[in-house]
């Protein structure tokens, strides 16, 4: 086989790499697991977005993207990001809610293929490939890190203890926002537009440095937890100040249009009077 086919291979490893980590962590969350189980779970959850990051640019890099590799990522995805961290959650907080807790645990899962389903049509009707300046929807893997850094962070902060029952409302909560958003029209940025310059240094300096605060203050578990928060928000934000604008825009293009009828009528009523007077 030649070496340049050979490089086709390397993407698919890492995607691969990302199923691994994601059947460990279904793996451990089987039976009776305890917080260190689910710590060991959500851990590997990251490692698996650390590697289905890195596959696409690994495809760049070596230009062997293909479709079979898309298609491998996003099954991928539903394996890493929506089955294993609706498990997770499942037995991590909402077990104990009966039926409730497993419809949220199924509404996760599903609301990620959907998402995922989408994207790929996106994806493919799209001149970019995907690879525009929003996703639509919060991606799955990023749903999948707002999960696992609450796993993480209450681990380390509690010392290994139980989830509380009185917190288990709230991860139901988070797991059903999480859905919803997937499924929503809501863009969040890709970055992949992003350039070096001045307001962006500033903008990380500024990131990096809160990271730093929180973590020198509370806790170094937190800082992820921060992080996948804020960039919920910003994309809500974001959205929000989008929406406004084009109800703005289509007012205003409203009220361009009714002028410029007004205008036109105006003008009529004008020949019709010196057409009268030429009669007259």
């Amino acid at each position: 086989m030649r070496p340049h086919k050979l490089m086709f291979v390397l993407p698919n490893l890492f995607t691969v790499s990302s199923i691994l980590c994601g059947f460990y962590a279904m793996i451990l969350c089987a039976g009776q697991p305890g917080p260190a189980q689910f710590n060991q779970a959500a851990l590997s959850i990251l490692f698996a977005m650390f590697f289905d990051g890195f596959d696409g640019r690994v495809a760049r890099l070596t230009k062997t993207q293909s479709d079979f590799g898309m298609q491998l990522d996003s099954l991928a995805d539903v394996i890493s990001f929506g089955a294993a961290p609706a498990l997770l959650v499942y037995k991590w907080a909402l077990e104990p809610l009966g039926f409730l807790g497993m419809f949220l645990s199924f509404a996760f899962a599903a609301c990620g293929a959907l998402r995922l389903a989408r994207f790929n049509v996106l994806a493919m009707r799209s001149p970019q490939g995907g690879g525009g300046s929003f996703f639509v929807g919060l991606p799955i893997p990023l749903a999948a890190g707002v999960l696992v850094s609450m796993i993480i962070a209450h681990h380390a902060a509690t010392a290994g203890e139980v989830l509380e029952d009185s917190a288990r409302g709230p991860v139901a909560v988070a797991a059903t926002l999480l859905a919803l958003l997937m499924v929503s029209t809501v863009r969040y940025r890709t970055f992949k537009d992003l350039r070096l310059s001045r307001r962006s240094a500033f903008v990380l300096m500024l990131v990096l440095a809160s990271g730093v605060v929180i973590g020198t203050h509370f806790h170094p578990a937190y800082v992820l937890v921060a992080y996948s928060f804020a960039y919920l928000a910003f994309g809500l934000v974001e959205s929000a100040f989008l929406v406004r604008n084009r109800l703005v825009a289509r007012k205003m293009g409203r009220g361009a249009v009714a002028a410029a009828v007004l205008e036109e009528d105006d003008d009529e009523l004008d020949d019709e009077d010196e057409d009268d007077g030429k009669v007259a």
